[in-house]
């Protein structure tokens, strides 16, 4: 592998420093134990424990992924420090090749495919040398190359074309054509798939199964036609979207692999929607088969660093201003009561509303009630909160030790549904679709149209990492975005036009919500179909060409 720019400013920047807020909170991982060719693990243990360590650099992602994806959307704000902190720029698409969220998540992915690529060589090496078995060999490469090929799939969407390297070459620095990844994201995980065992109830362990969800995914992504570094080239400065197009072939492959997971018979929806989330119900606790594959957490001691997803959403869980508790701002926030209040009018009866967006709690310590509807407060978003049981809201926001969900069979089901639409073959869509549908109580329909699919993912997904990348598939980020002119607090005379009263605190609230929702607004561009290729983890330059208008 050519060792220029890229790898050496990733392996030199791999420690770091601790930080507390949500924007620095996790690289106290080091990348020490690197390798080399003579290096030969000992036996399958070992040459498991080695492909282990690339999930150091997930860990420290698991609640940055929404400070991208989420806030590059119309559905959060983040009031996480002072306003030219990373989580605010984000909400208000000002981000740059500096902003902390892309330095982090771009370098540590590259940081863990460098060390997959490490570690297939040496298991390899070890399968020839007679140290590893052929079984030993297939769980740790087969790990290896789903966790590289999740890794190119996040950076494909995010970033487009970007290098690919793998354990037989490449160079870090020249970026590779749109299909190019694609294909070696398809090339991993089909080996990933033909390696791996099959689902076995315990999602944090890559599975044969959780290869062909992502296979589905992927395909469906690709499907959709990603637009070039040209096309975004051309849009760059002006906020009209590009036209939709698709490309049936690939869509054809996200339902064959959606098929193999279905048809597996491992999996299934839990009938409770509520219990997807919280430590008691993680790892499959309830046996129920939804979660498929997860980063797994056990706290900021214990991990790389634990799921601050709960910290960042829940950071003061009663002080907005009720009952003597005083007032503080939560690290993300809902943009606005309107992403509440439009479900609530589409579909009162629908039971993942509750789940989602909490409008009311009572603080189990006090048995005082707090409420998340302006004039007090936005909605709270409760996809971040565990809710295993009743304290659990005050425990988390500083153990930090719920999983992250990456795929459930929640989403395969979707993916064959929206597949199927895009074909043109929308009565087969139904039979997927409403399986989400039947569970969340609501009316099931005999062949859903493209924009039932599209609101479903937003009935079933919001706040769980899909905001952004759904829209860029649908190429409607820029319309999507711009729905924020209709909320309450859009307009300049939101003090008046809403007919509320505000204290003192809920105004300078409000007034944060109203100068994001305005900037998104305004500041929302065809460049931001990419995010920034950003510099290495202490600002140097990566020697990577630039994304179009940054």
């Amino acid at each position: 592998m050519k060792k220029n720019l890229l790898f050496a400013a990733l392996a030199a920047t791999s420690l770091l420093a601790g930080f507390s807020s949500c924007s620095s909170d996790d690289d106290n991982s080091s990348n020490n134990n690197q390798v080399t060719d003579d290096n030969v693990v000992a036996d399958d243990a070992s040459a498991l424990s080695l492909v282990n360590g690339v999930y150091s650099h997930w860990q420290p992602l698991s609640s940055s992924f929404s400070f991208i994806i989420e806030l590059n959307s119309n559905k959060l704000t983040s009031f996480e420090g002072e306003e030219n902190e990373a989580g605010p720029v984000n909400s208000r698409f000002e981000q740059e090749p500096t902003t902390w969220y892309q330095v982090k998540i771009f370098n540590h992915l590259f940081l863990g495919i460098t060390q997959a690529n490490e570690a297939i060589t040496t298991v390899s090496n070890s399968l020839k040398a007679g140290k590893v078995t052929q079984a030993g060999y297939n769980a740790a490469v087969g790990k290896a190359k789903f966790l590289r090929g999740l890794a190119y799939l996040k950076l494909v969407q995010l970033w487009g074309e970007v290098p690919v390297y793998t354990e037989a070459g490449g160079s870090t620095t020249e970026r590779q054509s749109i299909d190019n990844v694609f294909n070696q994201i398809v090339s991993d995980f089909t080996a990933a798939e033909s390696l791996l065992k099959d689902y076995d109830g315990d999602p944090r362990i890559p599975s044969k199964q959780a290869a062909q969800g992502l296979l589905a995914r992927a395909y469906l992504v690709w499907g959709d036609n990603p637009l070039s570094q040209a096309e975004v080239a051309a849009i760059a400065n002006g906020q009209t979207d590009p036209a939709f197009t698709k490309t049936d072939s690939r869509l054809e492959k996200a339902v064959e692999y959606a098929n193999k997971v279905i048809n597996s018979g491992k999996l299934a929806l839990d009938p409770e929607y509520n219990k997807l989330w919280g430590r008691e119900y993680e790892s499959n606790k309830r046996h129920t088969n939804e979660h498929l594959f997860t980063i797994a957490h056990d706290g900021d001691k214990s991990d790389a660093q634990g799921n601050h997803q709960t910290h960042c959403s829940w950071t003061f869980p009663f002080q907005n201003g009720e009952n003597g508790e005083g007032y503080s701002q939560n690290h993300t926030e809902v943009s606005d009561d309107n992403l509440y209040e439009d479900w609530k009018a589409e579909q009162p009866n629908d039971k993942r509303l509750a789940e989602t967006y909490f409008v009311e709690i009572k603080n189990p310590e006090t048995g005082l009630a707090h409420h998340y509807l302006s004039p007090i407060y936005t909605p709270i978003n409760g996809k971040g909160v565990d809710q295993s049981y009743e304290n659990a809201e005050n425990l988390e926001i500083t153990q930090n030790s719920v999983d992250r969900i990456e795929i459930r069979y929640a989403e395969v089901l979707l993916i064959k549904a929206e597949a199927l639409v895009q074909l043109g073959r929308n009565s087969e869509a139904a039979e997927p679709f409403n399986q989400l549908r039947t569970r969340a109580g609501i009316a099931t329909v005999s062949a859903p149209t493209f924009e039932q699919i599209k609101r479903e993912w937003d009935y079933e997904f919001t706040y769980e990492q899909f905001s952004v990348l759904n829209s860029y598939r649908w190429k409607d980020l820029i319309s999507s975005v711009k729905k924020v002119s209709n909320y309450k607090h859009f307009p300049d005379d939101w003090k008046t036009s809403t007919g509320n009263t505000y204290t003192a605190d809920q105004e300078a609230y409000f007034t944060k919500i109203h100068n994001h929702l305005v900037a998104k607004y305004n500041n929302v561009r065809g460049k931001h179909y990419r995010q920034p290729i950003p510099t290495g983890l202490r600002g140097e330059d990566l020697g990577i060409s630039q994304n179009p208008g940054y």
